[in-house]
């Protein structure tokens, strides 16, 4: 599993949104939060904040009813709600206190690669 996620927690293959679901979160892109990176020996670190009032634009499949959160996403679902950052970073986790609160993580320079390749639901690696 790549990073450890835990897959059951996606959509089965990452949904693309519709030019109307787009349209309603392309008012929240600049009001989007970076945190800095942190680090430990595997990993960078960094959280995202979207806008809490973003989660209600936010297409119901995207979202995990059982926690009241996020689902873990794709990178093209997160891409496409207008979340930008260089290309590896794996969103691992929802800060469930605080749904608006995506975790996302990234193989650490120096750090060997995780058995199984980020992106071989893209068509790299193995």
């Amino acid at each position: 599993m790549p990073f450890d996620i835990d897959t059951t927690r996606r959509n089965k293959a990452p949904r693309p949104l519709s030019d109307s679901e787009r349209a309603r979160v392309e008012e929240f892109i600049d009001s989007i939060h970076y945190s800095a990176r942190y680090s430990d020996s595997e990993y960078e670190y960094r959280h995202v904040q979207l806008p809490k009032a973003m989660l209600k634009a936010i297409p119901k499949d995207y979202h995990d009813t059982s926690k009241g959160t996020l689902k873990l996403l794709w990178e093209e679902e997160w891409r496409a709600l207008g979340i930008t950052q260089s290309l590896g970073w794996e969103h691992y986790e929802v800060h469930e206190p605080e749904p608006h609160i995506l975790l996302f993580k990234y193989v650490a320079a120096g750090s060997p690669l995780p058995a199984s390749p980020p992106f071989k639901h893209l068509g790299f690696g193995n």
